[in-house]
């Protein structure tokens, strides 16, 4: 309905952990020397985006490695 507020999904269960589904990497960048992905999580928003270590997304490797095929290994460096 227009106007309602669309109810987040609820996360998966994968080995026992609740874990929220990427819908797409949208940008990378390194902070102190650690890369950190902008994350489209699926059934959620911009405003929810969360920038995210390569180490939170292991069950969305597929998705990291096709980022990083098309917009290679440029990144901003921000201290």
């Amino acid at each position: 309905m227009k106007g309602q507020k669309k109810l987040p999904l609820k996360p998966v269960i994968i080995e026992g952990e609740e874990e929220f589904e990427v819908k797409k990497i949208l940008n990378k960048r390194v902070v102190r020397g650690k890369e950190k992905f902008l994350v489209r999580w699926k059934g959620y928003t911009v405003e929810e985006d969360t920038w995210e270590s390569r180490e939170n997304l292991e069950n969305a490797k597929k998705l990291v490695d096709e980022f990083e095929r098309e917009y290679g290994e440029e990144v901003e460096e921000l201290r």
